[in-house]
C-alpha cells in the first residue's frame, strides 16, 4: 500500500495535481482565516468603543449624581438599569475598594468583587474582555474625580458593563460555512487544472516512453507532437530530433554493414578467383604468376585499408581515450604525409601543392593528426578529375595552426555539408562504391580534430570542388574536449 502510493506520488503528473491544489488551497486557508480573525478583532473593538462611550457618559452622571456615596438616587440606578437593558447584559458599579454599590442582577450588592479586570481598573485601566463562548463582551473603565487643588484625578470606583453580542460569533459562523463552501469549489476547481496541467505536462514524457518500449521492441519510432508549453515544445521537438537523427544513422549503419559487406567480400572474391587461377594453371609463365600476385597483393593491401579504417573509428570512439601529446613540426608532417600520398595523386592525374606561411611547432598527438590530413588529401585525390589539384596550405598566428585542404574536385552538394561528418554517411553512393572506402574517412578526421580541440569547416560548390579549414591550438590543454 505505502510503495503504491510512493509510486503515485513519484509520477510528474500527480506532483503538478498536488502542487496545483496546494497552491490554490493554502492561500484560500490563509485568507479565510486572516478575513475571520480580522472580521472578529473588528466587530470586538467596535463594540468595546460602544460600551465605553455609553460607560463614560455614565461615569460622568454618576459622579454628578454622588451615587457612590448614597445609593438613594432612584433616577441614577434607573439610568444604570437602561444600560443594562441597552446592551442585554449586566451592569456592575463598585467602589474603589471594590465593593458593589449597584449589580443589575442584584447578585452581589453590597458584596466585595474580586475579578482581575475590575483591580486593575481600580488602579486607572480600561479594559475589555471577549467570551468567545457565550459571545459575551465585558468592559471595565475607572470612575475618576479631580482631586481639590490639583488637576490629577483619582479612582472612586468602577463601572463594569457586560452586554450578549451573539451576532459576532453567528456572522463569524456564517462568514466560515461560506469560506468552506469557497474552499471546496476551489479545491475542485484546482483538482481539475490541475490534472489538465499535469496531463498536458507528463503526456509528451508518456508519449516518449511508449516510443522509446516501440524502439526496444525493435518496431518503428513515431514522432510525438506536444504544443502548450515552452518547455514541453522544446521537449518535443528535441525528441523528435534525436529519432530523427537515430532513423538516419540507423539508416546509415545498414548501409554500412551492406558497403562493408561488399567492400571485404570483394577483395576475398578476387583473391578467391586469383588463387583458383594459379591452381589451375599448372605449368604457367613466372610473369604470369608474378602479376597475379601482384594482384593479390592489392586485394590484400584494399582490404587491411578498410580494416584499418574501422579498427580506427573504434579506437577513436572509446570513451575516455587519451591522446599521445608531443611538439611535432607540422610542417615536416604534412610533407611526409604528401610524399606517402603523391605516387597515388600521380597514378590519378592530380597535382599535389604545398603551400608553408611559416613554420609551425604544436603539441598534438602525431599519429592522429596524421589520419585526419591524410584522409582529408586523399578524398582530394579520390573524388577529383583527372589533371586536377589538391592545394594545401600552413599558416598559424600566436594562439591556431591552420590547415586548408583545397580541391577541384566533384564537389558536395549543399544538402550533404551538414551530414559529411557522420559516420556512415557518403554523398555519392554509388560513385563511392566504385572508388572505394567505408565512408569512415571523414568522420574519423572530424572526431581527430575534435578531440584536439579543434574546429573544422567545409565549403563546396558541385563540380567546382571543395575546401576544408581546420584550426587547432598550438598548445594542448587537457581537459576542454567537449
Amino acid at each position: 500500500m505505502i510503495n503504491s502510493i510512493s509510486k503515485a506520488f513519484a509520477r510528474l503528473n500527480v506532483k503538478v495535481l498536488v502542487l496545483v491544489c496546494l497552491s490554490a488551497i493554502i492561500p484560500t486557508i490563509i485568507i479565510s482565516v486572516v478575513i475571520d480573525i480580522t472580521y472578529l478583532n473588528r466587530s470586538i473593538q467596535s463594540e468595546c468603543e460602544n460600551l465605553y462611550t455609553k460607560s463614560e457618559v455614565l461615569s460622568k452622571q454618576i459622579i454628578t449624581s454622588g451615587y457612590l456615596d448614597d445609593q438613594s438616587d432612584v433616577t441614577m440606578e434607573t439610568r444604570l438599569d437602561e444600560l443594562a437593558q441597552l446592551i442585554d447584559g449586566r451592569v456592575i458599579l463598585v467602589t474603589s475598594s471594590l465593593r458593589v454599590v449597584y449589580d443589575s442582577y442584584s447578585l452581589v450588592k453590597g458584596k466585595i468583587f474580586l475579578w482581575e479586570n475590575v483591580t486593575k481598573s481600580a488602579a486607572g485601566e480600561e479594559l475589555a474582555h471577549y467570551d468567545s463562548e457565550g459571545g459575551i463582551i465585558t468592559t471595565t473603565i475607572p470612575v475618576t474625580v479631580y482631586e481639590e487643588g490639583s488637576d490629577e484625578t483619582k479612582v472612586v470606583g468602577v463601572l463594569l458593563a457586560s452586554g450578549t453580542y451573539t451576532y459576532i460569533k453567528d456572522n463569524l459562523d456564517h462568514l466560515i460555512a461560506i469560506e468552506a463552501i469557497l474552499l471546496l469549489m476551489i479545491t475542485v476547481l484546482s483538482i481539475v487544472v490541475g490534472s489538465i496541467v499535469g496531463s498536458s505536462f507528463s503526456l509528451p514524457i508518456r508519449e516518449a516512453s511508449k516510443q522509446f518500449d516501440r524502439g526496444i521492441k525493435g518496431d518503428e519510432i513515431g514522432e510525438i507532437d506536444a504544443t502548450g508549453y515552452e518547455e514541453i515544445e522544446g521537449l518535443s521537438h528535441r525528441f523528435n530530433t534525436y529519432v530523427s537523427k537515430m532513423e538516419t544513422i540507423d539508416k546509415s549503419r545498414q548501409e554500412f554493414v551492406s558497403n562493408v559487406s561488399h567492400e571485404l567480400k570483394t577483395p576475398l572474391a578476387s583473391m578467391k578467383v586469383l588463387a583458383d587461377s594459379l591452381v589451375g594453371m599448372g605449368d604457367a609463365p613466372i610473369e604470369l604468376y608474378q602479376e597475379f600476385m601482384n594482384d593479390i597483393t592489392n586485394e590484400i593491401d584494399r582490404e587491411t585499408g578498410i580494416i584499418e579504417d574501422l579498427l580506427a573509428m573504434v579506437r577513436m570512439d572509446k570513451s575516455g581515450v587519451s591522446l599521445n601529446i608531443k611538439t611535432v613540426n607540422i610542417n615536416e608532417l604534412t610533407e611526409q604525409i604528401l610524399k606517402r600520398l603523391r605516387p597515388i595523386a600521380e597514378k590519378a592525374q592530380i597535382e599535389l601543392v604545398l603551400e608553408s606561411f611559416r613554420p609551425i611547432n604544436a603539441e598534438v598527438d602525431e599519429v592522429k593528426l596524421s589520419l585526419a590530413i591524410s584522409n582529408l588529401i586523399e578524398n582530394g585525390i579520390k573524388y577529383n578529375n583527372p589533371g586536377g589539384y589538391v592545394h594545401i596550405s600552413l599558416n598559424s598566428d600566436h594562439q591556431y595552426f591552420y590547415i586548408k585542404v583545397e580541391d577541384s574536385g566533384m564537389g558536395i552538394p549543399k544538402e550533404s555539408l551538414d551530414m559529411i561528418f557522420e559516420r556512415f554517411y557518403r554523398v555519392d553512393k554509388s560513385h563511392s562504391r566504385e572508388i572505394g572506402g567505408t565512408g569512415l574517412g571523414l568522420a574519423i578526421t572530424h572526431m581527430a580534430v575534435i578531440m584536439h580541440n579543434g574546429e573544422i569547416m567545409v565549403d563546396s560548390i558541385v563540380d567546382e570542388g571543395t575546401t576544408f579549414d581546420v584550426r587547432i591550438p598550438l598548445t594542448h590543454i587537457e581537459g576542454e574536449r567537449s
